[in-house]
């Protein structure tokens, strides 16, 4: 699917603006971000809802909806997820934002605040989702 331009850079903006914010987990803002919340809110900028709160309901709404494209085929704006063992099958814990050039912007974990940083390959899902496709 070809992703909504404006929605996308939207989303980017937004997230780029929380750089620095503190993780907590379950927060959406505004001043603390879990994975989910940030990429939640992100789209939310741009008017777009993507599944809810949750690593898990983001990723199966959009394999619902027809919206995931294998990575290598990622483009910035798409959702990069993490399962145990690398696979869809239920125990997605993390989601990042792909900015391109092999970069993802993400709230990673306690103690490390909002960032940009490569791609990991560890656990990442083969497909990534395009929210605005």
């Amino acid at each position: 699917p070809t992703p909504n331009a404006a929605v996308v850079a939207a989303a980017l903006a937004f997230a780029r603006a929380q750089l620095g914010e503190p993780y907590r987990w379950g927060a959406a803002g505004p001043d603390a971000w879990d994975c989910s919340g940030l990429t939640m809110m992100a789209y939310s900028a741009g008017g777009l809802a993507i599944g809810g709160h949750s690593v898990s309901a983001q990723y199966n709404r959009a394999a619902s909806r027809g919206l995931l494209v294998p990575y290598a085929q990622a483009m910035p704006g798409d959702l990069i997820f993490y399962s145990y063992g690398g696979s869809a099958s239920g125990s997605e814990y993390h989601v990042a934002i792909y900015l391109g050039n092999g970069q993802m912007l993400e709230a990673p974990s306690a103690g490390k605040p909002v960032r940009i940083v490569t791609v990991r390959t560890y656990d990442r899902i083969p497909v990534v989702a395009r929210p605005s496709g």
